[in-house]
């Protein structure tokens, strides 16, 4: 994931990536809320610290600034965390990646991250963010799903997705439990665009499906590491 590469899009990232989905007629927000909504109901503890690895600008840490107490942000991009500090101004964030306290964050969330990253890192990645969470404590990923043409053709259309190396549903449990977590699930989300929102409520019982926009996978920090 280059740094250089995010500092250059920081200003004009929400726009590019609501012109990338605007077959689904939404907005980047739109997103972002139906993330933090897919987090409120695992039941996370609100008054206790999350992190948002991979923050970017902003969007979805805003968002969890609004339901969680105590909000951390990492990014590599300093163009893009100065632009998430002036959202998010109740946010710690952390340009560095060691500087990140051990075993103290009660959940971590990487936001479409892992497919910037190269798939011999990505375990040494999420190994890293395990050893900050507290023993039980949550790790929700959410990625796009390569099952579904749609979202095939939303990548190719964003200009910093041009190093995308998407992650299929079967490889998670293997990289997850490589780096040290356990109790991993997956489930398929974003099925409906705006068009079809009436069937929206139907989502929360189609996570056995493949055809989601999008993945969501949870595990959990077991013991020390």
């Amino acid at each position: 994931m280059s740094a250089t590469k995010f500092d250059d899009y920081a200003r004009g990232y929400e726009d590019i990536v609501t012109g990338s989905v605007t077959a689904s007629g939404e907005s980047a927000e739109y997103f972002s809320r139906y993330k933090l909504d897919c987090m409120k109901r695992l039941g996370l503890p609100q008054g206790e610290p999350v992190l948002d690895y991979g923050c970017g600008v902003g969007g979805l840490l805003t968002l969890l600034g609004e339901h969680f107490e105590q909000v951390h942000g990492f990014d590599p991009s300093k163009e893009s965390l100065a632009v998430a500090a002036r959202r998010t101004p109740t946010a710690t964030l952390h340009h560095e990646a060691a500087v990140l306290p051990a075993q103290y964050f009660s959940a971590a969330v990487l936001s479409n991250v892992l497919h910037h990253v190269p798939p011999a890192d990505r375990v040494e990645l999420v190994r890293r963010i395990g050893r900050s969470l507290k023993p039980g404590g949550k790790l929700v990923i959410f990625e796009h799903n390569p099952l579904n043409p749609l979202t095939q053709r939303v990548v190719r259309s964003c200009p910093f997705d041009d190093d995308a190396i998407l992650l299929w549903p079967w490889s998670y449990q293997r990289m997850l439990s490589s780096a040290g977590l356990g109790r991993i699930r997956r489930d398929f989300i974003v099925f409906f665009p705006k068009f079809l929102a009436a069937l929206r409520p139907l989502e929360s019982k189609l996570g056995w499906l493949p055809l989601g926009a999008q993945v969501m996978v949870t595990a959990t920090a077991e013991g020390k590491r």
